[in-house]
């Protein structure tokens, strides 16, 4: 079943379960934070593409529902907002309201059939697990290790991936394939600061 959402291109890659703070000034979004509180509802965040003079702005076809968690008048002024992520999406079709506010028909994203923790993945649930024993960062993520979707976006979310990474570990259905893919990005980081610390010896 097709949905509306309003969407919000931003230049993040937002998961399930991970917290964004947001400092909301356009009027076009004011509007809609004031809609979506009032309906209690979320809208979409999606990773906004910088293209050249001819293709122009784009954002991802697949970005994750937030929801507003809180809301505040910043020191600045601003409206200050707190979201969280929920359901993934894939947009359809777009279209932009009279303020410039874009809005999307969209369709809900799922994951495969349920799987459970391999044991190759254990690693990752002890990384996890030790992310969490760390205030600040546990903060930003409402996970559990035991469960392998909730592990997949964890992990996306907090480590020092690239965001096309990130957006091609959003766009994956299958919770296996996005820890096996988080094992070779973890390798390749390890190997990155292996040589990094060589050449600096």
């Amino acid at each position: 079943m097709t949905d509306t959402l309003p969407l919000f291109p931003l230049n993040v890659v937002l998961f399930p379960g991970a917290r964004l703070p947001l400092r909301i000034f356009e009027s076009r979004y004011i509007d809609m934070v004031r809609e979506c509180l009032r309906a209690e509802s979320g809208f979409g965040v999606i990773w906004r593409l910088e293209g050249d003079e001819q293709s122009g702005v784009g954002h991802a076809r697949v970005g994750t529902e937030a929801r507003i968690t809180d809301f505040s008048t910043l020191e600045d002024g601003l409206l200050g907002i707190e979201c969280r992520g929920e359901r993934r999406f894939l947009v359809r079709s777009t279209r932009c309201r009279d303020n410039g506010l874009l809005i999307g028909d969209v369709d809900w994203l799922h994951d495969q059939a349920a799987e459970a923790i391999a044991p190759r993945h254990a690693a990752l649930q002890s990384l996890l697990r030790e992310i969490q024993t760390h205030r600040e960062l546990a903060e930003r993520l409402d996970a559990d290790a035991d469960d392998p979707a909730s592990l997949s976006f964890a992990l996306s979310s907090i480590l020092p991936i690239d965001r096309r990474q990130a957006q091609g570990l959003l766009e994956s259905t299958a919770a296996s394939e996005r820890l096996d893919a988080l094992i070779e990005i973890i390798d390749q980081l390890a190997r990155a600061d292996e040589d990094l610390q060589s050449g600096s010896a």
